[in-house]
């Protein structure tokens, strides 16, 4: 563990709920991600019974865990990180900053001189909270005809999850995490949509819409974009997505790896319903019984480079997984990154109908 220590600064006295985001060595990585999530500080505190820390669990633990494919059932053990940088009881705050920023840190707990853990320090609890400029892309000129006959007078996105519209919800989230530059593409029953969200101004943000005069793809849609505008990675998501995932994470995620296009993937599994044989020539070597088979799975948000953008021509026709593969194809660096916050494409009614539910639980 390595531990920063400075006896010539007080601690500033205050309270957070770090206490509510301490695990034990013995708990699941299933039930770590719910107090990771409920806990709103996006980490874990791996401690013993008198509060000596062990180890943390961050959000990037958890999505590297899911990358290597462990079970959810694991004990967090296997996947904590064992040697936190941590700072001891009697630093200030710009010395926690100062820390912080040197080893792009989100999150760093404070020990006593016994290595028990007194307080949890936050990068938005020493500093103000961020603001970014990078423009967010978000899709929504699809039909939606297998939400018909909801969709008949209405666009997809602007089908009311509670007492908002998807598309809202989406903008909020962004909002709330700091972005606040946005485009519009639009297609289906536009005018429904730039008369309710306007310039976005009541929203406290700025959008401008794209309109597709015909479908062109998700990924041609990028070809409509004032490229001359777009000078920083940009953000792209589907306008019929609702989720909880952490957007500053992920552009941070973008960043670390120096990728040109970052997918968001949910894994995905899949039992056959068989025992399937194993074997050598004609003989058995082997029954597994209704095996589950894990995947990762596309899900509709992308962090992509100016240059990206820029590669796709006007009008031209191109869904996201052609450019994605022609990246791939090129040799250019494309990563995932897996979520496993609350996620739902309101692609049918059962999703619609399951989103009311999410809703009214507080789920989302």
């Amino acid at each position: 563990m390595k531990v920063f220590s400075n006896s010539y600064f007080l601690l500033e006295a205050k309270m957070n709920n770090w206490k509510n985001v301490c695990v034990s060595t013995e708990d699941s990585i299933e039930s770590v991600i719910s107090v990771i999530d409920q806990g709103s500080l996006r980490i874990a505190l791996v401690i013993d019974n008198e509060d000596h820390l062990l180890g943390t669990v961050t959000d990037g633990d958890i999505r590297r865990a899911f990358i290597k494919h462990f079970s959810p059932t694991s004990p967090v053990e296997k996947i904590m990180n064992r040697q936190p940088r941590v700072l001891q009881n009697g630093a200030s705050r710009n010395q926690i900053k100062s820390i912080m920023d040197e080893f792009d840190l989100m999150h760093i707990p404070i020990v006593n001189e016994t290595g028990q853990v007194v307080n949890l320090e936050t990068l938005q609890s020493v500093s103000e909270k961020p603001k970014y400029d990078n423009p967010v892309f978000l899709m929504a000129g699809g039909f939606g005809t297998r939400l018909r006959p909801l969709t008949n007078d209405c666009p997809k996105p602007m089908l009311k999850v509670g007492q908002k519209p998807i598309l809202e919800t989406i903008i909020e989230g962004f909002r709330d995490g700091g972005f606040s530059n946005f485009y519009i593409s639009v297609h289906y029953m536009p005018e429904k949509l730039i008369e309710y969200f306007g310039d976005g101004s009541d929203w406290g943000v700025k959008i401008r819409y794209i309109k597709e005069d015909e479908p062109i793809g998700t990924g041609g849609a990028l070809g409509l974009l004032p490229h001359e505008d777009i000078n920083k990675p940009i953000l792209m998501m589907n306008g019929d997505l609702l989720t909880k995932v952490n957007f500053e994470h992920l552009l941070r995620f973008h960043h670390e790896e120096s990728s040109l296009l970052t997918m968001c993937v949910r894994e995905y599994d899949f039992q056959v319903p068989y025992g399937v044989i194993e074997s050598s020539g004609t003989e058995i070597t082997k029954i597994v019984e209704k095996p589950i088979h894990n995947f990762f799975v596309n899900a509709g948000i992308y962090v992509l480079d100016p240059s990206v953008v820029k590669s796709v021509n006007k009008n031209e026709h191109m869904d996201m997984p052609t450019l994605v593969e022609e990246l791939i194809s090129a040799n250019k660096k494309v990563n995932m990154f897996p979520i496993y916050e609350y996620w739902l494409d309101i692609g049918q009614m059962q999703d619609f109908e399951r989103a009311q539910v999410d809703i009214a639980k507080g789920e989302l």
